[in-house]
């Protein structure tokens, strides 16, 4: 949460994930948050969970939430949904 719609925040995360070797995806929510789903190892999650809380320069990030999830996925990259 933050400021982070309007701000290159997707196109970042998109980045930093794929960066991480991660799959998943990224989406604005309506309330004007972002959601990042991902599925990788540990220490992969824990750099991009490192990455989120800077966020791109233009993105002020308040909190980052993160909560368990079905680890399967059936992307084999990171992406971004509309």
């Amino acid at each position: 949460t933050g400021r982070v719609q309007g701000v290159g925040f997707r196109w970042w995360t998109v980045r930093k994930a794929r960066e991480c070797g991660l799959s998943g995806h990224v989406r604005n929510l309506p309330d004007g948050a972002v959601e990042v789903q991902a599925a990788g190892s540990r220490d992969q999650l824990e750099m991009l969970e490192g990455a989120l809380h800077q966020g791109p320069v233009a993105a002020r990030v308040d909190d980052v939430e993160r909560l368990p999830s079905d680890p399967r996925t059936s992307a084999d990259s990171f992406r971004m949904e509309e």
